[in-house]
Formats: structure tokens, sequence, C-alpha cells
């Protein structure tokens, strides 16, 4: 019988960095008016797709923990429904969630970045695609993974990942060291926008989401290697990086251009259906990434199979416009009432 895990890695929403365009890496930066918006539409799309997350993950930066907020607050039970708000999960903030560190760049304009890092002596160096996939595999093997072998009892597990763009796109690309070879597919609708390499799938756009559907073909359990030394039992506390001495210049990750671009979308794609089965194409394109390095820790047996669903998924933001005036770009504030509330509505006899 098979048994299936649904995940979503979700980009956070709009932030005064972004508008802004400049480089937030680990500064902790507030979502935009607009960005609220876009999370809490993210929210109430989730709702209406009938999806019941049991695991909720984010950055401890508050863009990302506030827009998981946004998406659990939408899976809380209205007056109307039935149902016990102790249901949903809380979010879990974790460190090792973070986007990449700039170092010095932290809070700066590209423009200004190639001045920085020329002129300035003892320059502190941007974190490493290493030390981030290290951080990816500390999360894949202390929190993700185990869950794919817990499922039991009928529990099928929904779980939301939100975090930021460069994160994000070093978490699939360690995600895939972990899944046996050929078995990664794409959904039918996907196969035009599909890129040649399935580690590229392209950036995220402000709450866009990847959507994977993970299958188990067989009842046994998921056979895992041992937990990688990655491991981290700590990831609550502090990160601390440490400065690449081994390169002589710093490179700006092209994720993090393309994200501070202003009003640069990624593309989207979605399936028509929810489930679709695997086909001969999509496994062609999936052998793409045989050539991969497989990463020590837990991995998937060869009875699991992955159908991507969605590549930067933003139907939710379908007729979302900025409000006008500054006000849009503006931090939010939770205190800030909305015009509704300076007029009270006359009841109705």
């Amino acid at each position: 019988m098979a048994r299936s895990m649904k995940l979503f890695l979700i980009r956070h929403g709009e932030t005064v960095d972004n508008v802004a365009q400049l480089y937030a890496g680990s500064r902790d930066s507030a979502l935009t008016n607009h960005g609220y918006q876009q999370a809490t539409r993210l929210g109430l799309h989730f709702k209406a797709l009938g999806l019941t997350f049991t695991h909720l993950f984010s950055s401890h930066l508050q863009r990302a923990a506030k827009t998981a907020g946004l998406i659990r607050e939408a899976q809380l039970p209205s007056k109307d429904e039935n149902g016990a708000a102790a249901d949903v999960p809380e979010v879990t903030q974790l460190r090792i969630l973070m986007e990449q560190d700039f170092g010095d760049l932290e809070g700066k304009k590209w423009s200004d970045m190639q001045a920085e890092m020329r002129n300035k002596p003892g320059f502190v160096a941007v974190e490493t695609k290493e030390a981030m996939g290290r951080r990816a595999d500390a999360f894949l093997d202390d929190h993700l993974l185990p869950l794919l072998n817990d499922m039991r009892n009928d529990l099928e597990n929904t779980i939301a990942i939100v975090s930021h763009g460069i994160f994000l796109s070093t978490l699939w690309k360690r995600l895939l060291r972990r899944l046996p070879a050929k078995s990664i597919h794409l959904c039918p609708g996907l196969h035009s926008f599909a890129r040649p390499s399935l580690e590229h799938l392209g950036g995220w756009s402000n709450t866009g989401y990847l959507e994977l559907l993970m299958t188990r073909l067989e009842a046994e359990p998921a056979a895992f290697l041992a937990p990688s030394s990655t491991s981290r039992s700590d990831d609550l506390q502090p990160a601390v990086f440490k400065p690449d001495t081994t390169i002589g210049t710093v490179e700006v990750p092209r994720e993090a251009a393309q994200e501070a671009s202003d009003g640069a979308e990624a593309p989207t794609a979605a399936c028509d259906d929810a489930v679709t089965a695997p086909s001969q194409a999509g496994t062609a394109n999936a052998a793409s990434i045989m050539a991969t390095q497989r990463t020590a820790g837990f991995f998937l047996g060869h009875e699991w199979t992955t159908t991507i669903l969605t590549i930067n998924g933003k139907d939710h933001l379908k007729g979302l416009k900025r409000t006008g005036g500054g006000v849009g770009s503006s931090r939010h504030d939770a205190s800030q009432k909305g015009i509704e509330s300076f007029f009270k509505r006359r009841k109705i006899d």
C-alpha cells in the first residue's frame, strides 16, 4: 500500500530590504505591509486547498517566522468550524534555516558591494555554500527525514518549511542528494517548464513555493543510514560562521542578485491535478542529478519516489495589488488599524 507525504518549501513575504534592493542576509528584516498581505493570502490559499499542516518549520528571522505564523493562523478553525486550535501545530523556529550570512555586505546595495570588497581591509567574507550545505544537512538529519520514517498509524504528514531564497536553493540541492537515483518525477504540466538540471529549478518569488509529493511504494519502513556528522543538537543556539580564507574573492550568488533586482519575478508552474502519476519523461529529466555527489547521513530507500507538483507556486497572488502612496512598501506594524475599523457597521433590523 502506498503512503505519501507533502512537502512545501516556501519563501517569506516581501521585506523592507527587498524594496530598498538591499541584501538582508542574516539581518532581521521585517515584512512590508505588502509582504504581510502576501503571507496572509498564502495561508488562506492553503486552507482553500484543504491542506492541514502537521509540521511548520521556519527560520528564526522575523520575516520568515511571521510568514509561517500567518500560514498557521489560517489553519485555525473559525467560529463556524468544528475543531480545536490545539490540533494546529506551533511553528518551530530554527536558526539553521536562516538566510546566507553576507558578512560585511549585509544591508548593502549591489552597486556598493564591489568597492566594499576591493577596498575594505579585514573584509568578513560571505558565508560559503559549503557552510550553508552543512546547515541544510543538519535540518534534514535532525528534523525532516526522521518524519518520513515515522509515517505510521495512517498519519499523512504535510510539512511546510518557510525560509529564504538562497538557503531554500541550498536545502533543495541537499535534499536531492538524499533521494534514490531516478526517483524524482515531474508532473506532465511541468515538462515544458523544467530546466535541464533539477538542481536549478529557478528562484523563489516572495511567498512562492515548491510543492513535492513524496510517496513510499512499499509497506516496509524506509531504510536509512546513520545520521551524518553534520547533525547538531544545538540548532537553537546562535549560529557562528567562520570566514572562508581559502578564496581570493567573494562572489555574491546569482540567486541573491536575482532577488534584489527591482520587480523581478521567477516563473511559476504547477500541475493541473493534485496527484499525478510519474511519467517516463519526468524520470528522464530527473536523471540529470544522478552525478550529484551523495551526502552522508539519512537517505531515502528505493521504495520512495518524489513528484514535483508545483514550482514557484504563486496563484495566491493573483489580483493582489500594492497599496499606493508608499504604504505597501512600508514596514508592517501590527498595531496599525485598517480603514474599516473607523466605521461601525450599521445594524440591520
